[in-house]
């Protein structure tokens, strides 16, 4: 008798991936080569641009998606037709930085209405220990009628997708699989064994594999926290982070961070589900929650130091126009979502000060909706109207850059060419022997 994995790969059982975003489009054309694919998205928008081969994230190569045969529907009844279920869906915080599950909660009771007996589902969005089985599970049941290990079965897998990074993908990095008990394991091992080259790892138990996921990103956090209190240290000492770190890093055990902006939809919000559990159980977080201070708090500190330097240049601050060139939560990405470039600009407007954000690679329509900003291209830029320039997201195009070429932007006559480069991507005596005010973390 044939299982599952059998039917997928003979094409008469499907796989279908819930939630056709950074993560999930990535999945579902990947398994496509495969095995039957259906992509639902609730967003019809975004259903309609894909079947027409866009892909707004940037994840697929270039002619994979109109090439691929991926069903992409806006229509929960498709969800009928697979037996094998991946939801990818965000898992955001609210404003008290508490766990939004609303994403998850909503994915969950669409797939409960068409689950089947024998079916599997398996969650990849990052959470925190324990929230698969306690809250994903239950919904399942109270939608589908059907007895969880019974009738159905879950695992997790947790994302582990870089957004911009061409390196670190889907099929090249190692991916964590767990289940409800040893078979689903395997059965879902077998399964993403098809696309992920690098292999996988078992995880004893779903709880186990929701943990290393949440504290991978955690991690992270803290590292960078340290580095940008350190660059907060540094400056008043008068040092330059930058040179500090380039001999530390001499050393062969030193961690190579740096000090920047933290945001997206991983680093900045999933140490926030950890400390929520944490909470929960009567234990409150002191390291976590520290890291997670100083890393929101960057964007406002950035935003003064801009201030006190425009001051330094003999900048009336008030009506002075800033151009802020990035606007997404990291490098070389469309991606928008939980941008701390943002908090620069609210703190620029508490010293009525006026930006302009200048992203070619951003999400425009997203920027708008989410932050009610608008992102223009450089070429857009009317010649010599900015009083200051703050270099906020190092895409590869601003590498190119020179003194000469972002002189073309400041008012003509300033006697303060203001630079913040947060990144520190250009040499900092190139551009101060060139009359430039420059500024780094």
């Amino acid at each position: 008798m044939e299982n599952l994995y059998d039917q997928l790969l003979n094409r008469r059982k499907k796989l279908c991936v819930i939630g056709m975003g950074y993560v999930g489009l990535p999945i579902a054309v990947s398994f496509s080569k495969y095995v039957d694919v259906i992509g639902f998205d609730i967003d019809q928008e975004k259903v309609r641009s894909l079947k027409a081969g866009n892909d707004a994230t940037g994840e697929v190569e270039e002619g994979a998606l109109k090439e691929c045969k991926v069903c992409f529907t806006a229509d929960e009844e498709k969800l009928s037709e697979a037996d094998f279920f991946i939801i990818a869906v965000p898992t955001p915080v609210d404003e008290d930085k508490n766990p939004d599950l609303t994403p998850l909660t909503s994915a969950s009771t669409i797939l409960g209405r068409h689950l089947k007996q024998k079916d599997v589902v398996v969650y990849e969005s990052t959470v925190y220990p324990g929230l698969t089985e306690e809250v994903c599970v239950p919904i399942l049941e109270k939608q589908s009628k059907l007895t969880y290990k019974k009738d159905f079965k879950v695992g997790y897998s947790p994302e582990r997708i870089n957004p911009g990074d061409k390196v670190h993908r889907l099929e090249n990095v190692v991916k964590i699989v767990s289940g409800c008990d040893e078979e689903t394991k395997e059965l879902i091992a077998s399964v993403y064994e098809l696309v992920v080259e690098a292999g996988v790892f078992k995880a004893e138990s779903i709880q186990v594999a929701e943990a290393a996921k949440v504290i991978e990103n955690s991690q992270r956090d803290i590292n960078i926290a340290f580095m940008n209190e350190l660059s907060i240290i540094f400056h008043k000492m008068g040092i330059d982070t930058k040179a500090v770190l380039e001999a530390a890093r001499t050393k062969w055990n030193f961690l190579d961070f740096k000090p920047g902006l933290v945001g997206g939809h991983c680093i900045g919000i999933d140490p926030y589900y950890l400390t929520y559990q944490a909470q929960k159980l009567g234990y409150h977080s002191e390291v976590i929650l520290s890291g997670r201070r100083i890393n929101d708090n960057m964007g406002q500190y950035i935003a003064r130091c801009i201030v006190k330097k425009l001051i330094e240049g003999d900048v009336f601050v008030k009506g002075a126009v800033v151009g802020i060139f990035g606007f997404t939560f990291k490098e070389n990405c469309p991606d928008v979502r939980n941008t701390r470039v943002i908090d620069i600009v609210k703190e620029l407007e508490e010293y009525q000060v006026r930006t302009v954000l200048v992203d070619s690679k951003a999400d425009s329509r997203m920027a708008k909706a989410l932050y009610g900003v608008k992102v223009i291209k450089a070429e857009q830029i009317r010649a010599h109207s900015l009083d200051g320039i703050v270099l906020a997201v190092a895409h590869q195009e601003f590498y190119d850059y020179t003194p000469d070429d972002w002189n073309f932007y400041y008012k003509e006559g300033i006697s303060c060419k203001l630079i913040a480069d947060i990144k520190g991507i250009y040499n900092k005596k190139e551009y101060e022997e060139k009359g430039y005010s420059y500024w780094r973390l």
